[in-house]
């Protein structure tokens, strides 16, 4: 938390829980917004065809952002959760570790 500035960049994405690491959905906030509740759908989709609704399961992560750039750079501070079902409620994000 003493690593972390309120107007960091925060990004919580969606990925598929098999398959490419890409981002199937991704909001954008501020560090200062934590914790945050959010809902990640198909509205928040990365790009056409690659939607949360044409998966069955999924990681969430939350990435915070010196930069401001929503490609991973070194000393971003990122969490990951374990692989969840698309439209599950209460996903807690713990952001435990440093981007190299």
């Amino acid at each position: 938390a003493g690593r972390i500035a309120p107007d960091d960049t925060l990004f919580i994405f969606a990925r598929a829980a098999e398959g490419p690491r890409m981002p199937l959905a991704i909001i954008r906030a501020r560090a200062k917004d934590l914790p945050l509740t959010f809902t990640l759908d198909d509205r928040n989709a990365m790009t056409q065809g690659m939607t949360l609704s044409s998966q069955e399961r999924v990681v969430i992560g939350a990435r915070i952002s010196k930069s401001g750039n929503a490609t991973p750079q070194r000393g971003d501070l990122e969490g990951l959760s374990q692989p969840v079902a698309v439209g599950a409620t209460g996903v807690n994000v713990l952001v435990n570790s440093e981007t190299r």
